[in-house]
């Protein structure tokens, strides 16, 4: 049961070695977007409702967190803000209220929590961080695969195991359908069916499709035509026959030659069953799966037009959007310390704090996290555990006898060896020690 003291439901709390983790993971990610010379971009927390409504669809309208009006229109019930949903909209927003300012194209990532009044469950959130990068105002299929290879570089710099690209193009997809024969009002259905073909049988997808109003016979022949071992080589032969669907296999060609040798061989693969499910894709369209990750990791494509139809201008775009609270929990362990602190520094009687509080001081100038012990000072057992539970690697120790001789002790929290280094020498100590191989980094 939810005590007074939980966070709200569908939200956490992260306490520092946790925050830690995904910090370290947040500067990762934005320093291969970076490398590839996206630019970072901040937005509010929330947006006026008016930009947000009728972006979605109904489903998704249902599950934006509104703000209701303050001050002396409080008492009217009615919302004029709303908290963001996502980080497609506010670039949308962006792009229409500074086009003249922006670089052609435009490439941006951005990273922050969103919100969605979702009903909370077992790795579902109704606060959570999402990734986004995109390139808008280039047709050109560099900028799908320069996508793809920058959210490479993340998995791979964050050593994330067994990941790969499933690749395919919605244009393919569209020939398949005008292939098989699919009435134009079926299409989308059909699609949304077939993207099914991963978590239900292939025999379930068969009676859907026909269910639908495919024709059995017809929805079995495109079933088994998915679902084939040798299913790559039996849609290119049937799309010769369609000319959206040979432009949608000329794309994919493309952007696999654009990224031979710039990803393992092996990484992405083709994969004709691939759909993605929203409709607003216009051409290459791609996941990522990972060992160990129930559903994908990240995903993408280009969607021309969508940024019009979000209340921009209209430009050809491509993007992709990082699963990043799934990446987090396949993150390989170890690689961090519980570690608070590099130097503790004892205080071990009220005469010495000033000094004692000046060594800190020396320390932290040299680049090192450091603190004196704020417990009753005495009984230097008791600050040693303390030292050793922060994750200090050094304890400074200065009392009578340190006093007498001008110096201070230094203890190695790992070996348990301990030198005396003259006072004026701490912090210029401290810093060789921390550059040895084994030191703080």
């Amino acid at each position: 049961m939810p005590t007074q003291f939980d966070p709200p439901s569908g939200t956490r709390d992260f306490l520092a070695r946790e925050f830690g983790t995904r910090e370290r993971a947040f500067a990762q990610i934005r320093s291969v977007f970076a490398g590839y010379g996206f630019e970072p971009l901040g937005t509010p927390a929330f947006e006026r409702l008016d930009v947000l409504m009728g972006k979605y669809g109904d489903e998704g309208e249902k599950l934006i967190f509104k703000i209701l009006r303050r001050g002396e229109h409080e008492s009217s019930g009615e919302a004029d803000l709303a908290l963001r949903y996502d980080l497609t909209v506010p670039l949308a927003r962006v792009a229409a209220a500074y086009g003249s300012q922006l670089p052609v194209p435009y490439k941006r990532y951005a990273m922050g929590p969103v919100w969605r009044a979702d009903r909370p469950g077992h790795g579902r959130y109704r606060e959570f961080t999402q990734c986004d990068l995109d390139t808008l105002g280039s047709a050109s299929p560099m900028a799908d695969a320069e996508v793809i290879c920058a959210v490479n570089d993340v998995f791979a710099g964050l050593g994330i195991g067994g990941f790969r690209f499933l690749l395919n193009s919605r244009r393919v997809l569209a020939g398949l359908l005008e292939a098989f024969e699919v009435p134009a009002g079926l299409g989308a259905g059909v699609l949304t069916t077939l993207d099914k073909l991963d978590k239900i049988s292939p025999d379930e997808v068969s009676k859907e499709l026909a269910d639908r109003g495919m024709p059995g016979a017809e929805a079995a022949d495109l079933v088994a035509v998915m679902t084939a071992a040798d299913a790559e080589q039996r849609i290119r032969d049937a799309l010769k026959t369609s000319e959206e669907g040979s432009a949608g296999l000329h794309e994919v060609d493309t952007v696999l030659s654009l990224l031979a040798g710039q990803v393992p061989a092996g990484r992405v693969q083709f994969t004709p069953r691939m759909v993605r499910g929203l409709s607003y894709y216009t051409g290459p369209i791609w996941e990522v799966t990972a060992d160990g990750a129930a559903g994908s990791i990240a995903s993408g494509g280009r969607y021309d037009h969508l940024i019009a139809t979000l209340g921009g201008p209209d430009v050809p775009a491509t993007g992709g959007s990082l699963g990043v609270e799934r990446t987090l929990l396949l993150l390989p362990p170890g690689g961090e310390q519980d570690s608070r602190l590099d130097v503790a520094v004892t205080v071990m009687a009220e005469q010495y704090a000033p000094r004692s509080f000046a060594f800190a001081a020396a320390a932290r100038a040299a680049g090192l996290r450091a603190s004196v012990y704020l417990g009753a000072s005495g009984k230097l057992g008791r600050q040693l555990k303390w030292a050793s539970d922060s994750g200090a690697r050094w304890a400074v120790i200065y009392g009578a006898a340190e006093e007498e001789t001008g110096a201070v002790t230094v203890r190695d929290m790992v070996s348990g060896e301990q030198v005396r280094v003259p006072s004026s020498g701490l912090a210029r100590y401290l810093a060789e020690q921390a550059s040895q191989p084994g030191g703080p980094s």
